[in-house]
């Protein structure tokens, strides 16, 4: 049963892959990564559950964490084009400081 999941989530993660290399636009490339990295957390535990190593579970949830994270810096990236905005900077531009 697990083997046959493992299966499934191999092929959408190629999918997957395949779609963030021929994604027409950045944000289909960014949600390609995202699942793809949705798809390793969930390989990660299957994997674990597979093999009766619980510990796997514990990797997959670190690697979940570091996914959102990584998302959310890429987006704000691509929003302030810059990992160090200070909004009390753009305040002042506009003349609103």
């Amino acid at each position: 049963m697990f083997a046959a999941a493992i299966i499934a989530v191999l092929i959408a993660l190629a999918l997957m892959v395949a779609r963030a290399l021929l994604g027409p636009t950045a944000f289909d490339r960014l949600l390609a990564a995202n699942t793809i990295g949705t798809l390793a957390v969930l390989l990660l535990a299957l994997f674990g559950f597979l093999t009766e190593r619980p510990e796997f579970l514990d990797v997959s949830i670190t690697y979940a964490l570091l996914n959102v994270i990584g998302t959310l810096a890429v987006l704000k990236f691509f929003r302030y084009g810059a990992l160090g905005y200070d909004h009390r900077t753009s305040d002042n531009l506009e003349g609103k400081g």
